[in-house]
């Protein structure tokens, strides 16, 4: 069995319920997931740290001590009842071409960091990418303050860990020499098991908008009130909910309605008043923009035809990100030299790369997952695509070391 998928399989072991996989961020597991990977990152001769806000750090550094540095990682914590592979695969890959580098004897004219990020998930303290967002420096003493389901503070759950609470921006790059940042995925989705294919590139990361909507409406007695002088929030929302569907389906992008709740929720009433969730994704940020106008314009007709109010709140933004072309093309010559088809594809999912956007280029590779399946413990890589996941990220490594040696070339001729 390949150390990628042995390592995966161990560290599914450690979780916080006897029950499938859990390791929330800065629960006790989290630490002990973060203690075992650690080990891992020693044996491969790398220097290890955890930084302030529970990153998992490893480096393998050149013999040039001024070089710039080359990120490869992905997330350690879970969802509740998670599989083995989100986020773990991408750090055991890179940990493994830690190994192989050594093996082979390759020198490479860059430093490598192999990191394990805390609190991609976001399902601890309702805010998703925390890690990656504390090693590009947003993070504030608000963040701080941010509470979990027990209602302990971030803050106090840092401290818990043994890490000092107040020190957030220790953790922060930005300003470092970084060459950029590379994730291993699964892919999450079924797109290359449909086409028969290991591995693909990630071309961009889609931005996603998030809004909480609430229609109000009239509440009655579903006996006495006729259907003409009703003011029923609930089929209101059931028709904006297949208008955003619709809306969709014409141009091109995904939108969900992920939760909904009627109010008061009685048999005989007719409802008053509902609250639901919206996720728009693209990765295409002025197309995202343009039918989320339509669709909150639409809304307005909708509840003004059924003289209801609706409202509509904000709460999350994140922009589509794009992965550099010049590693594209070096993950591209890695699968073509392997006699694999190259496919590429746009991530719908949110992703720690694409916070590592904010302070160097970043590329993603995906790896297929049986069925798509993913957030639940039937995930499944085979050791097989693991395996060319590796050698992918190693050729591309080799290949980026060769680009680096002769623009450095081309440098000194120049000066």
């Amino acid at each position: 069995m390949s150390n990628v998928i042995k390592r995966c399989q161990t560290l599914a072991k450690i979780s916080d319920s006897p029950v499938g996989i859990s390791r929330l961020y800065l629960s006790p597991s989290y630490r002990a997931g973060l203690n075992q990977v650690e080990k891992w990152m020693q044996q491969a001769n790398m220097k290890t740290w955890i930084d302030s806000v529970g990153n998992l750090w490893g480096c393998f550094a050149c013999k040039d001590e001024t070089a710039p540095t080359l990120i490869i990682g992905s997330h350690l914590d879970t969802i509740p009842n998670a599989g083995m592979f989100d986020g773990i695969l991408g750090v055991m890959v890179g940990i493994e071409v830690i190994e192989r580098i050594q093996e082979k004897g390759i020198e490479l004219p860059f430093h490598i960091e192999v990191v394990g990020i805390g609190d991609e998930e976001g399902v601890s303290f309702d805010a998703s990418m925390l890690g990656s967002r504390a090693i590009v420096g947003q993070w504030s003493d608000d963040t701080l303050e941010l509470t979990n389901a027990a209602g302990e503070t971030l803050e106090k759950a840092l401290i818990a860990n043994g890490l000092p609470g107040d020190e957030y921006a220790k953790a922060s790059r930005v300003g470092d020499n970084l060459l950029g940042y590379w994730e291993v995925h699964m892919e999450q989705g079924p797109v290359l098991e449909a086409e028969e294919l290991p591995v693909g590139i990630v071309t961009a990361i889609a931005g996603a908008r998030r809004f909480k909507v609430t229609i109000e409406g009239e509440a009655g007695h579903s006996g006495t009130v006729p259907m003409n002088l009703r003011h029923d929030a609930l089929t209101a929302a059931a028709e904006v909910i297949l208008m955003i569907e619709k809306s969709a389906q014409q141009h091109g992008l995904v939108a969900t309605v992920g939760h909904l709740q009627t109010y008061p929720g009685a048999v005989n009433v007719i409802p008053g008043l509902v609250e639901f969730t919206v996720d728009i994704r693209s990765d295409n940020d002025a197309l995202k923009e343009k039918v989320m106008n339509l669709i909150y314009h639409t809304s307005e007709s909708i509840s003004m035809q059924r003289d209801v109010e609706i409202y509509w709140k904000d709460y999350h933004w994140a922009p589509a990100r794009q992965c550099h072309p010049d590693f594209r093309i070096l993950f591209e010559e890695a699968i073509s030299q392997q006699k694999i088809h190259v496919r590429s594809l746009v991530s719908g999912a949110g992703h720690d790369a694409m916070t590592f956007a904010e302070i160097t280029d970043i590329a993603m590779l995906f790896v297929r997952c049986k069925g798509g399946i993913s957030h639940h413990p039937d995930e499944y890589v085979s050791e097989e695509d693991a395996e060319i996941a590796v050698n992918t990220t190693l050729i591309a490594l080799e290949k980026l070391a060769e680009c680096y040696h002769l623009s450095s070339s081309i440098s000194r001729k120049g000066a």
